[in-house]
């Protein structure tokens, strides 16, 4: 049997885990989609045991949900579930951002990260925009210098790509207005001015939440 899905060789846990997860984040498995081992076995053509491999790992990645004996699916987000998202975010972002300001230095992964920004804004490409906007964040977080602060951030950032992707609330502002939230973020931490570096993420990060709430309301969550 050949599955319909193919798989580049490198490891098959991670291929199939990378192929399923950007096909949750970008709505080719929408919220509510039931995952189980036998549909992933049969879809990638891979053992079973590398399909609950994988399907755990998604789960503890926030990409699905699964109770005791139930299979697993795609979340649904409700509006308290997305505010409860962004409280974590803030907390943890602005931590980040007010020691890098206390050492001046934007760390090169989130220079690239811009970059990617603005060109993925420029072509009105949606899906690349979401990803560099996560690695522009994660970048900020992982260099901060502490790595429990890197581990929950690493904890919530799942939910959020996913989230920013089945709302697809970038679509929902002028192509470069991230960019230009991110570049005054920037700016604060390179001028050493820890208030306004935390003052412009929080700003940045309540756009982010109100564009997601909107959308959410919009569909009746």
């Amino acid at each position: 049997m050949v599955g319909r899905f193919a798989l580049t060789p490198s490891s098959l846990t991670d291929a199939l885990y990378e192929s399923l997860r950007l096909r949750i984040i970008n709505s080719d498995l929408p919220a509510g989609e039931k995952l189980t081992e036998a549909r992933v076995a049969a879809d990638y053509d891979v053992a079973r045991p590398t399909a609950k491999a994988c399907l755990e790992r998604l789960t503890a990645a926030g990409l699905l949900r699964r109770s005791a004996h139930k299979t697993a699916v795609v979340p649904t987000f409700t509006v308290d579930e997305l505010e409860d998202l962004f409280i974590a975010r803030e907390a943890v972002e602005r931590a980040a951002v007010v020691r890098l300001a206390a050492v001046q230095e934007v760390p090169k992964g989130a220079v690239d990260a811009q970059g990617a920004i603005e060109v993925a804004a420029e072509q009105l490409n949606f899906p690349d925009q979401v990803a560099a906007d996560i690695e522009f964040h994660m970048a900020l977080v992982e260099a901060a210098g502490s790595s429990r602060l890197a581990k929950m951030h690493s904890l919530i950032m799942g939910e959020v790509h996913l989230t920013m992707g089945q709302f697809q609330a970038h679509r929902s502002t002028s192509p470069g207005d991230v960019a230009s939230e991110h570049a005054a973020i920037m700016q604060a931490i390179t001028d050493g001015d820890a208030a306004t570096a935390a003052a412009t993420l929080l700003a940045h990060l309540a756009h982010a939440r109100d564009r997601l709430t909107a959308q959410a309301l919009a569909t009746g969550r």
